[in-house]
């Protein structure tokens, strides 16, 4: 099991710090996990799911 920091989730994502925030908050994106007092993080395993969700869907559009 990997943690993920933002500048990571937002390599993996190609979406901004905005964007990840804005579907948190819509419930459209995984929660981050709490590290500390001013730290999160995000599973590796739940970004990529995320991720396959997306091409899922892009798929079944098509």
């Amino acid at each position: 099991m990997k943690i993920l920091k933002l500048k990571e989730v937002m390599d993996c994502t190609a979406l901004a710090r905005s964007t990840i925030y804005k579907y948190i908050s819509e419930d459209f994106f995984p929660k981050p996990i709490p590290l500390g007092t001013r730290s999160v993080g995000w599973l590796e395993s739940e970004v990529e799911e995320w991720i396959l969700a997306r091409v899922a869907e892009r798929d079944e559009a098509a």
